[in-house]
């Protein structure tokens, strides 16, 4: 519930930098969900999960899940490298990702690092070309906060999508990005065929090595 370094050439749309920086926002950027701080801050996020949901509700990823070439972990970082947040793209198809393991540290809440988190994941969904990108998160009171961020942007309830089982517990939400304005979208080729451009390169990948304890 809601509160990686480079993998093969996809169907030849190419791999991704995944880094942003945007005036005194964090500096977000791919990261390894092995890596220790990025590590903790996802055991966390699921431990947040865990103690707000009944067993079966319980959809967040531990780090070990993430590493995954469809997922692609994000983190997010002040001016000294500090951890602030962290997000995740999964790729469900050529068309559709999901926002996952979107948690910010205690610290830093009410600072705008989840927000700077959502606009940077949906600008990379729309340089792969997405069509939609879809979320679950929790119905309690504690993912309120969650649903309200996502809800700014445009996201509106749906029908449960993936794996996901319809439960009163569990909200799921989607946004349809081929209705949205703003650069990534690819162009129309002949009969409307979507034609792969430079903004296509970010597609998910594998982490990359870990380069030491503290890294």
């Amino acid at each position: 519930m809601s509160p990686l370094g480079p993998r093969p050439i996809d169907g030849g749309r190419l791999t991704e930098q995944g880094t942003g920086t945007v005036g005194s926002s964090p500096r977000i950027a791919v990261d390894d969900p092995r890596r220790a701080d990025v590590h903790d801050l996802l055991e966390r996020h699921r431990a947040f999960s865990v103690g707000h949901s009944k067993p079966e509700d319980v959809h967040a990823l531990g780090p070990d899940a993430l590493i995954d070439e469809a997922i692609t972990v994000y983190s997010a970082r002040d001016g000294d490298g500090a951890l602030l947040g962290v997000g995740a793209l999964r790729e469900l198809d050529r068309d559709h990702g999901e926002l996952k393991s979107m948690h910010t540290v205690e610290g830093a809440r009410r600072r705008g690092v989840g927000r700077a988190m959502v606009a940077h994941l949906l600008g990379v969904a729309r340089r792969r070309g997405y069509r939609r990108l879809s979320l679950e998160t929790g119905a309690q009171a504690a993912f309120a906060p969650a649903r309200s961020l996502y809800g700014t942007f445009g996201f509106e309830r749906c029908a449960t999508f993936g794996d996901y089982p319809e439960s009163p517990h569990s909200v799921c939400m989607a946004l349809s990005l081929h209705a949205q304005e703003g650069a990534g979208e690819p162009a129309a080729g002949p009969g409307g065929r979507r034609v792969a451009g430079a903004g296509e390169r970010d597609r998910p990948r594998p982490c990359p090595a870990v380069t030491g304890a503290g890294a």
